[in-house]
């Protein structure tokens, strides 16, 4: 499938793209030759092939889930330009 430069322009238009005159036609090469890439993946026998959620066979560590009581207080305010009563102070945002 071959995409022309009317086709090419509403495309630009449809994705909030200013193009230029000069630039349609390279954009529409563009473009024709995704598609063609498009069918040819199409053609690709996938048969028997199951389906994988991602193409690397990684297993993750996990980590054991423990309670805390976060007792770091101290820590996490210290980074915070103004506090107060354990809680950081932000300017107001809404009138």
């Amino acid at each position: 499938m071959s995409m022309d430069e009317k086709t090419a322009r509403k495309v630009a238009s449809l994705a909030r793209l200013r193009v230029t005159d000069e630039e349609v036609a390279r954009r529409a090469a563009q473009l024709s030759n995704i598609l063609h890439f498009v069918e040819q993946l199409d053609e690709v026998d996938t048969d028997g092939v199951e389906p994988l959620p991602s193409p690397v066979n990684i297993k993750l560590r996990l980590r054991e889930d423990k309670v805390t009581d976060g007792a770091c207080v101290e820590a996490v305010l210290s980074n915070a330009p103004e506090e107060l009563e354990d809680f950081y102070v932000v300017p107001k945002v809404v009138e």
